[in-house]
């Protein structure tokens, strides 16, 4: 995320909390009242946010472990591909074997 991105996340959020609160003195609430209920709309929206990233975080699904997983998978993609067809029967057998222990 780019920092003009952020800034207009902020710019936004704080534009939402204001128009909330407009809203509603508009539908009768008294300001204390209406200041009170944008305050928890918006502690509720960022408790929200903030388990989102916590829930990203514990099952690595974040952007970084994505990339790097895909890298991984490409670099061993590669190297398959640049094996001999030697080299490619005797990792098959070698496979193959571990399979036969295992069971």
């Amino acid at each position: 995320m780019r920092r003009i991105d952020a800034l207009g996340i902020g710019f936004g959020v704080f534009a939402a909390g204001g128009l909330a609160y407009l809203f509603l003195q508009g539908a009768g609430l008294d300001s204390t009242t209406a200041g009170i209920w944008t305050q928890v709309a918006l502690v509720g929206g960022l408790l929200g946010w903030v388990a989102t990233y916590a829930l990203r975080a514990v099952t690595k699904t974040m952007t970084y472990n994505q990339q790097l997983k895909d890298y991984e998978e490409a670099v061993l993609q590669k190297r398959l591909e640049e094996l001999t067809p030697e080299e490619l029967a005797k990792l098959q057998a070698e496979i193959e074997a571990e399979r036969g222990n295992r069971e």
